[in-house]
């Protein structure tokens, strides 16, 4: 069983790809309330379902006539196969496209015991169930037409793999472009502490505005900055000098950066928009507030 040439096992791989979109599109489209594309690719093919379940008929083929074995050679091939993927799309991307850390019995988030055990049952359903029709269907079609089709679906999914995968690589230097962003930003809100605390004599005041710790570091720097105006307004003596020309270039940075920020929310073209509205459980661990952010921003534009 499972003896076919490249061209059939290219074939079958398409058609899981197609099958397992399927499923996962179903899935979260019910989830979610909405029509979801879901996957890596802008297509309809989810290439870890493909891959999945050439593994489960390259690895059952020893025990096709044993059940128990069957299914335990699809827990670990299957398994590893997703161990392998989540930690090179994370360590590619630093993007996890599905993470199971909430799960009880999970390693690193990539695989869980719930989903190893699915697995396996699904193992016996895709060899003794579900492929047989289908390597039927390839059987009977003509070996030119198989080619043809074969050799078109190539084209167009290398084509809407290598797009989706610069996509994800812009997504991902975006991601590293915010976090600089926030970490100067959180750099600036430390040293206008400092200058406030040193020109604030009053100590209660400055034990109430330490305690104030703004939900949003970009309003707390707006305020830093409001709060310092009033004070000259007040006090002209205050911040003579280079303390006046060092909170000039603090304001200067800061307006920079916010111009940044505002820019890097913006570039997010037609892919990365789409994948990241289509994949909803998506996080970043590395470039997690970061990540959120960019989120909030494509929930923004999609309401308009």
């Amino acid at each position: 069983m499972f003896h076919y040439d490249m061209v059939q096992w290219l074939f079958f791989f398409y058609v899981y790809c197609f099958l397992g979109w399927c499923f996962e599109s179903a899935y979260v489209s019910v989830k979610s309330g909405k029509l979801v594309n879901r996957g890596f690719m802008r297509g309809p093919f989810l290439p870890l379902y493909g891959g999945g379940a050439i593994m489960m008929f390259v690895v059952s083929m020893p025990f096709q006539e044993k059940i128990v074995l069957t299914y335990l050679a699809g827990c670990v091939g299957a398994t590893t196969l997703e161990y392998i993927t989540g930690i090179t799309m994370d360590a590619l991307f630093n993007i996890r496209y599905w993470d199971y850390s909430d799960k009880k019995f999970n390693f690193q988030g990539h695989i869980c015991l719930s989903s190893t055990i699915v697995w396996g049952f699904l193992t016996i359903l895709m060899t003794r169930v579900i492929h047989r029709p289908i390597e039927m269907l390839v059987f009977a079609m003509p070996r030119n037409i198989l080619g043809y089709v074969t050799f078109g679906l190539t084209i167009y999914i290398a084509a809407d793999f290598a797009l989706s995968f610069k996509a994800a690589m812009d997504l991902r230097n975006i991601l590293c472009k915010i976090q600089k962003v926030k970490e100067e930003l959180e750099r600036m809100q430390k040293r206008l502490d400092v200058i406030i605390a040193f020109n604030n004599d009053d100590k209660e005041q400055r034990r109430q505005e330490k305690e104030l710790k703004p939900e949003d570091l970009v309003e707390g720097l707006g305020q830093r900055f409001v709060s310092i105006k009033e004070k000259i307004q007040s006090a002209p003596g205050a911040y003579v000098g280079n303390v006046r020309d060092e909170i000039a270039e603090l304001r200067a940075r800061y307006n920079l950066y916010m111009e940044n920020r505002k820019h890097y929310r913006e570039i997010l073209g037609f892919y990365k928009r789409d994948m990241i509205r289509n994949n909803p459980d998506m996080n970043s661990h590395k470039f997690k507030e970061a990540f959120e952010e960019l989120k909030n921003a494509v929930t923004e534009k999609m309401s308009k």
